[in-house]
């Protein structure tokens, strides 16, 4: 199994804006990411290079341009991020993770009978 990097919270929201389309040039994640965070340009091209260098990021270069694009899947990072999670906050056993998210919210009826056909599965 192959090493996922750890991604901060706001090298997160840049991957978000790549793994719903790429390859893109910097230009085109900084216009995108000007309508939700109020970063300078350089921020995010700090950003660029540090998934880059983590190997979340690859690119190729178009002209002048680098045009961005995720190496590593959005599943495995979100799998990567639950386990860390688990692990720390509840010494990775899940049981204990979900009756506490059972008492501190409230399920539909919809997400409890997918709950439940899940926990069937198992």
């Amino acid at each position: 199994m192959k090493q996922l990097p750890r991604i901060s919270d706001a090298e997160w929201t840049v991957m978000k804006v790549l793994w719903s389309r790429s390859p893109l040039p910097a230009s085109d994640i900084i216009a995108e990411l000007e309508q939700t965070e109020q970063w300078h340009p350089k921020t995010v091209k700090t950003l660029l290079n540090r998934l880059v260098g983590k190997g979340a990021l690859g690119f190729n270069r178009d002209g002048k341009a680098y045009l961005y694009h995720p190496l590593v899947s959005e599943a495995e990072c979100a799998g990567a991020a639950s386990d860390a999670f688990l692990s720390r906050v509840f010494g990775g056993s899940l049981k204990p993770m979900l009756a506490h998210f059972m008492e501190k919210k409230r399920l539909s009826p919809e997400e409890l009978k997918e709950l439940k056909r899940l926990l069937e599965e198992e």
